[in-house]
């Protein structure tokens, strides 16, 4: 992706699997003034990038679904982006939506729709060529996010937390925290694992609550060690954090584990949020803090 930063338009090319989300991502971003458009063949990009460019400043705020039913001009978006990075004032990020095999089934069978690379029927062969097909351009995405555990109501707000501040800053961290045993989250980019911390699971008038209410955190951050590696863990943050942003990459997802996701891992997470928001667009969010109830 390209690194220059001073930029007039902020671009947001969106794909990933069929049936992964991109339509009420679509929606999502409309709704934060983003001018839209469905299903553009990757060949035109640039040259849609040149008509907003001559808008005079009207239109600031972009976003393109890139998928499947264009697939014989899929191949042309690789050209398509390195004309874009030549483009003194577009800034523009890939957002990738993906979700579990079984979880896609699924879809398909409630909409009772066709997957585009299974006109015979075949769900699952669909979506494993199509997972195939995808892998480069995933591999080049600046986000991506994992839809399996979402309701649209969620992506939305997802979507908007992500990129309501676009217009003012590019580079932003999201901290989530997480449970291992319910499986690491597929859009985080680095992931640190808490569990070597004293569990307040096992402490009596502790185990009902979570790591937000002030007992629980301050269970956790009174051990020594946990001083230490948080000491430790937020030089690596800030050393890396600098690099990422350098190399174009516009958000950072920071996953803290621990067994439920409830307790250690939710305190570690909102430690971290409130030492990186005076110097980054932080956001935190708790994927499993509630799977027990």
């Amino acid at each position: 992706m390209n690194q220059k930063l001073e930029r007039e338009i902020n671009l947001i090319i969106i794909t990933g699997m069929s049936g992964a989300g991109k339509t009420v991502a679509v929606q999502a971003l409309e709704d934060l003034g983003f001018f839209c458009v469905d299903n553009l063949p990757p060949v035109l990009i640039p040259k849609f990038a040149e008509l907003i460019e001559q808008s005079g400043g009207k239109i600031e705020k972009v976003a393109l679904v890139i998928d499947l039913r264009g697939r014989e001009f899929f191949e042309s978006l690789s050209e398509a982006l390195v004309q874009l990075d030549r483009m003194e004032t577009v800034y523009y990020q890939i957002l990738f939506l993906d979700a579990a095999d079984q979880i896609l089934v699924q879809r398909y069978k409630e909409t009772r729709r066709r997957h585009p690379l299974s006109p015979e029927g075949q769900i699952l062969e669909g979506i494993t060529s199509e997972r195939k097909m995808l892998e480069e351009i995933k591999g080049r995405a600046t986000q991506i996010i994992d839809t399996s555990d979402m309701k649209p109501t969620k992506l939305k707000e997802k979507i908007a937390q992500r990129f309501s501040t676009l217009a003012s800053r590019h580079f932003s961290v999201h901290v989530m925290s997480f449970g291992f045993k319910y499986g690491i989250p597929l859009d985080v980019d680095l992931v640190f694992d808490v569990r070597f911390l004293p569990n307040p699971h096992y402490i009596d008038g502790l185990r009902v609550k979570t790591g937000k209410e002030q007992e629980v955190y301050e269970y956790v951050m009174k051990w020594q060690e946990t001083q230490e590696f948080l000491d430790k863990l937020m030089g690596l943050i800030n050393f890396l954090l600098p690099y990422y942003e350098r190399e174009g990459k516009s958000q950072v997802v920071i996953g803290i584990g621990c067994t439920g996701g409830k307790h250690r891992s939710v305190a570690i997470a909102e430690y971290i949020h409130r030492d990186l928001l005076s110097r980054y667009a932080t956001w935190v969010g708790h994927r499993d803090i509630e799977r027990d109830r």
